[in-house]
């Protein structure tokens, strides 16, 4: 049925539950897996005379950002290996979350994108934006939603 399954983690525990839920559908359909998690950039000032940001500060957060990520795909990857699932631990630097789920998901040729809704509502919503709804609405291949 799948080949291959891009599995979307943000660390969080609805995002354990895609986790979770993607490794056994792969293990159940003989697929491999690319997990993935999106690193944002450290947020710069917007305004003119904002506060300035050391330049060694910034990539010291960037750095521990990127080492907790990767150590959370790795994680997965582990966890993929205990049931029997190839997975390949991958981490992206973008503040277009939605955006580089759908690259990485074509770059590594993925039949299937697993990822989280969490749900929200309403003016939430309306301020947060919905990651998962960008997904849905832009990707060409299936996506699983959890919740």
């Amino acid at each position: 049925m799948y080949q291959r399954i891009l599995i979307a983690t943000d660390g969080s525990d609805l995002s354990e539950k895609a986790v979770h839920d993607g490794l056994e559908l792969a293990r159940l359909c003989g697929a491999s897996v690319v997990a993935l998690k999106v690193v944002p950039r450290y947020p710069r000032s917007y305004f003119e005379g904002g506060a300035a940001v050391d330049p060694a500060e910034v990539k010291r957060i960037e750095a521990q950002w990127s080492e907790a990520a990767q150590g959370l795909v790795n994680e997965v990857k582990q966890r993929g290996k205990a049931a029997g699932v190839a997975v390949k631990a991958v981490v992206v630097k973008s503040d277009l979350i939605a955006e580089a789920i759908l690259a990485a998901a074509k770059k590594h040729e993925c039949d299937l994108i697993v990822m989280a809704s969490h749900g929200r509502k309403g003016l939430k919503r309306l301020l947060l934006g919905s990651e998962t709804q960008h997904v849905l609405t832009h990707s060409h291949i299936p996506v699983l939603v959890l919740r």
